[in-house]
C-alpha cells in the first residue's frame, strides 16, 4: 500500500474506507512492510527492522498488526479470543485498536468455484467449466473448447453414465440468463450497435416445451422400448430446444475463445427431465431406429438409445454368460476419427481406441486391449451383432457431421498391426449383414451422381429447370416408360400482377453487411420480435405465424442471413416418377430438421385473374392459404388453425411453377409450409416457404399436408390418399 502502516492503515470498525484498499502498487514494486520505529518516517528503508514471518490470521507479535480484509470487528474477535494460541508471547494492545486475536479472514464472495460435476464432465469431454459467471442458476452446463474424441469408447455399464456425470445436476440456463417475465436489457456491443440481452430461464422454456408434448406419453415402458413415433418426437423436441438456445446465445456478444454448444445443453437438459426412450442397452436393433436413419448430433443418438456416449465410438455393455461378466461391443461410431480406418459399403475397418494419438498433451503409445478393445475382441469370438452409425462430412456445415446409421454388423477377425504413429493399433474387421436396406452404399452412390463418375439410373432431363435454378434439379423415372410430366414453364419464384397494400409505410433496414442477431437498430428484427428467425445455416429457429424477411427497398446484400428463402434452392433435389401417385420430389442431399428447401412458386391468382385459372376442382396444382390444417404436433401452442395473414393468398402453378408443384401430400408429412412476407415501403409480398420437419435422409419422399377446405366454403372433391401412414385419413383435397 501507499501508506505506511500506521495508525490509521486499518479502518475503524463499522466504517470501513475500501477505496483506500483498492489503491495498491504492483507486487513487484512491494517491499515487506514493518512497523517503523517510533520516531522514524513510515516512506524510509524498513531494512533493520526484523523479518518476522506472520499467519494472515494471527496471533500477532508486539507491534504487528493484521490489515484488511484480515481482520474481524471487535465483537467477532472476542467471541474466538478463548480459540487463540499466542505467538511466543501475549498478545498485547498496541496503538493498532486490536487488543484481540483475529481468527479468520474476510470471504472474498466474488469467488466461484467449479461445480463438482466438472472434473466428470471433462473426461467424456460433454462439458467444461463455463467462460462466464453462472447468475441465478442450480447448476452451470458450458461446454465450450470441447473437443469430440470420435472413436473413443465407454467404460459405463448403464447408459446414462457417459453423459449424466457431467450433466446430473438440474440444469438451466449456464449462460447467465435469469428468470422469464424480466425486462430485457439492453447493451452495446464493441462496434456500438444495440443489441438485446434476453434474460430467459431455458429450463422453464424445455417444460413448456415437454408439456406441448404430452400427447406423446412418456411412460415407463415407452421409455425402456420406444418405437417410431417416439423417437420422432424426441428428435423434434430436442431440436426445437437446441434452436431456441442458439436464439438465445446468438443475441449475445461471443466469449472470447469460446465454443457454443447449445445441442449438448439441450441434450443435458431433456436427459435430466427424462425425455428419452430404449434406456437399456441392447444387442441388435433398436425400436424406433430405421437403417438409414440420420442424425446431426451425437446427442441425438444418446437420446433414442442409438449409440450411449456422447463422445467415444465404443458402446459395450457387461453380460453374465459364465460365471464371470464380460463386456459385449453394442454400437460403433466410425466417423474418420483415426486416418488408418478403412470404409467401404460392405465391410468396415475400425481402428481401435486408445495410443493418445491425437492427444498433444501425453505421449503416443501403443493401445491396450481394455474396454472398448476388449469389448469387439469378445463380440469377435461370441459373434453377436454390432450396430454401426457411419460419421460423414456435411456438406452444408464444414464443420459438421451427420451420422447415418448404417444397420448391423459382425466383427469377421482382428489383429494388431504399427500405425502411422510407430505405434501398436488394434483392428477390426465388420461385415455388414445381407438383406438390410442400404444406407452407406447409397450414400457413396449419390456422391458419385455428383462428381460424374456414375450416372443415375433413369434419368430423362439432367436439369429440369434449364439453369432457372443455382442448382440442377434431374427428372427421373426408373419405374416405367413415361417421359416427363405435362407442359409448363418453370419459374423459381412467385409472380405477382399487383403487391398488397399495407396502412402505413415500412421500415426497411440499412444493415449493409447484412442483419445481425440481437441488433435492436434493425428493423426487420423488430418486426420479428427482436430476434432474427434464420441460424447461419439457414434453419428456422422456431414456427412462427409470420416471418418477416428483408424486402426489395432492403440495403441488406442478397446472402443477408433475413433473406433464407430469397436465395434459392440450397439441396440438391430430383423429380421422380413415384410408383401410385404420380411424380414426386427428393433430395439427393441429407436434410436438417427446420432447414428451407424451397417455395411454392406460381401464379398469384386475385379478384382480377381469378376467372383465368378456372376452379380448383380442375387444378391440382393451387395452394391456397385460407385452407385448415390438421394440429401439427411439431410445434408448440399450434392449434391446428390457420395463421393470421394480411392478406389470402393463391397460386397456382398449373402452367408455370417450380419444383413445389411436385410435392405430394402426406397425413404424415416431413415438410411444412411457412408464411413469410417481404416488405418494401407501402407494398408487401407474402410467400409460402417449406421447411423440413424433422431429418430427412437423402431420396425420401418430401411431403407436405394439403389440409381441407374451412366451413362456410364450397366443398371440393375429395381425392383417395395414398400417403400409407399409421395416421392416414383416407382422403385429401
Amino acid at each position: 500500500m501507499e501508506q505506511g502502516l500506521g495508525s490509521d492503515s486499518i479502518p475503524v470498525s463499522g466504517s470501513f474506507d475500501k477505496s483506500r484498499v483498492l489503491n495498491v502498487r504492483p507486487l513487484r514494486c512491494l517491499v515487506p512492510i514493518f512497523p517503523s520505529p517510533p520516531g522514524v518516517s513510515s516512506f524510509s528503508s524498513p531494512q533493520g527492522s526484523p523479518f518476522v514471518c506472520v499467519p494472515p490470521t494471527g496471533p500477532f507479535p508486539p507491534g504487528i498488526a493484521p490489515f484488511y480484509p484480515f481482520f474481524l470487528p471487535p465483537d467477532a474477535q472476542r467471541s474466538g479470543e478463548h480459540n487463540q494460541t499466542p505467538f511466543g508471547m501475549p498478545n498485547q494492545a498496541g496503538p493498532y485498536g486490536f487488543n484481540n486475536p483475529i481468527h479468520s479472514p474476510v470471504p472474498i464472495t466474488s469467488y466461484r468455484t467449479p461445480n463438482a460435476g466438472a472434473a466428470a464432465s471433462a473426461v467424456n469431454g460433454d462439458t467444461g467449466p463455463s467462460r462466464r459467471g453462472p447468475k441465478n442458476h442450480k447448476a452451470s452446463v458450458q461446454p465450450e473448447g470441447v473437443v469430440m474424441d470420435e472413436d473413443g469408447y465407454s467404460n459405463s455399464q448403464n447408459q446414462s453414465d457417459p453423459y449424466m456425470s457431467g450433466f446430473s445436476m438440474h440444469v438451466t440456463d449456464g449462460e447467465g440468463v435469469s428468470k422469464v417475465g424480466r425486462p430485457r436489457k439492453q447493451r452495446k456491443t464493441r462496434s456500438g450497435r444495440e443489441v438485446a440481452s434476453p434474460e430467459i430461464d431455458v429450463d422453464s422454456i424445455a417444460d413448456s416445451l415437454i408439456a406441448s408434448f404430452n400427447h406423446v406419453g412418456f411412460d415407463t415402458e415407452r421409455r425402456t422400448d420406444g418405437d417410431k413415433e417416439l423417437a420422432r418426437y424426441i428428435i423434434m423436441m430436442f431440436n426445437l430446444l437446441r434452436r431456441r438456445i442458439t436464439q438465445i446465445e446468438d443475441s449475445k456478444d461471443p466469449t472470447p475463445g469460446g465454443t457454443r454448444r447449445p445441442d449438448l445443453r439441450a441434450g443435458a437438459i431433456l436427459m435430466n427431465k427424462g425425455v428419452r426412450t430404449n434406456i437399456k442397452k441392447r444387442v441388435g436393433t433398436v425400436p424406433g431406429v430405421e437403417v438409414g436413419d440420420i442424425f446431426f448430433f451425437r446427442m441425438e443418438l444418446c437420446l433414442v438409445g442409438l449409440h450411449a456416449p456422447s463422445m467415444a465410438g465404443i458402446d459395450y455393455m457387461s453380460v453374465k454368460l459364465s460365471q464371470d461378466e464380460e463386456p459385449l461391443a453394442v454400437s460403433i461410431v466410425s466417423s474418420g476419427g483415426y486416418e488408418d480406418n478403412v470404409e467401404n459399403g460392405d465391410f468396415l475397418i475400425y481402428s481401435g481406441h486408445g495410443g493418445n494419438l491425437y492427444r498433444k498433451d501425453r505421449d503416443i503409445a501403443d493401445q491396450k486391449l481394455e474396454r472398448g478393445n476388449l469389448a469387439l475382441e469378445k463380440s469377435l469370438h461370441r459373434g453377436n451383432e454390432v450396430r454401426v452409425v457411419r460419421g460423414i462430412k456435411d456438406v452444408a456445415n464444414i464443420t459438421g457431421k451427420v451420422y447415418l446409421y448404417d444397420g448391423l454388423y459382425k466383427i469377421q477377425e482382428s489383429w494388431v498391426e504399427k500405425g502411422k504413429s510407430g505405434c501398436n493399433v488394434f483392428k477390426y474387421k465388420l461385415i455388414r449383414l445381407p438383406g438390410q436396406p442400404e444406407a452407406f452404399k447409397m450414400w457413396k452412390s449419390i456422391e458419385q451422381w455428383k462428381e460424374g463418375i456414375s450416372s443415375r439410373v433413369g434419368v430423362i432431363l439432367p436439369d429440369l429447370t434449364s439453369g432457372a435454378e443455382n442448382l440442377p434439379v434431374s427428372l427421373v423415372n426408373d419405374v416405367d416408360d413415361e417421359k416427363g410430366p405435362a407442359y409448363f414453364t418453370y419459374i423459381p419464384s412467385l409472380k405477382y400482377t399487383k403487391p398488397g397494400n399495407l396502412p402505413q409505410p415500412s421500415l426497411s433496414c440499412t444493415c449493409r453487411g447484412g442483419c445481425q442477431p440481437g441488433d435492436l437498430n434493425c428493423p426487420c428484427i423488430q418486426k420479428n420480435g427482436g430476434a432474427l428467425p434464420y441460424t447461419s445455416l439457414g434453419v428456422l429457429l422456431s414456427y412462427k405465424s409470420l416471418v418477416y424477411e428483408c424486402g426489395p427497398s432492403c440495403l441488406c446484400p442478397p446472402n443477408c442471413r433475413n433473406r433464407i428463402s430469397q436465395a434459392g434452392l440450397k439441396v440438391r433435389l430430383e423429380v421422380f416418377k413415384t410408383k401410385d401417385k404420380g411424380w414426386g420430389l427428393r433430395s439427393w442431399d441429407p436434410i436438417r430438421s427446420g432447414a428451407f428447401i424451397c417455395e411454392y412458386a406460381g401464379e398469384v391468382i386475385d379478384r382480377s385473374t381469378e376467372e383465368d385459372f378456372g376452379s380448383e376442382n380442375g387444378d391440382n396444382y393451387i395452394f391456397d392459404t385460407s385452407r385448415r390444417f390438421e394440429p401439427v404436433e411439431f410445434m408448440p401452442g399450434s392449434d391446428g388453425n390457420f395463421p393470421k395473414l394480411p392478406f389470402r393468398l393463391r397460386i397456382s402453378a398449373k402452367n408455370g411453377g417450380n419444383v413445389a408443384r411436385f410435392m405430394n401430400h402426406s397425413c404424415t408429412p416431413n415438410v411444412y409450409w411457412q408464411p413469410v412476407l417481404r416488405e418494401s415501403n407501402n407494398e408487401s409480398y407474402l410467400h409460402v416457404a417449406f421447411f423440413a420437419i424433422n431429418h430427412i435422409p437423402p431420396l425420401v419422399e418430401l411431403t407436405y399436408d394439403y389440409g381441407t377446405v374451412q366451413s362456410g366454403k364450397p366443398e371440393l372433391r375429395r381425392k383417395k390418399c395414398l400417403c400409407g401412414s399409421l395416421k392416414c385419413r383416407g382422403h385429401f383435397y
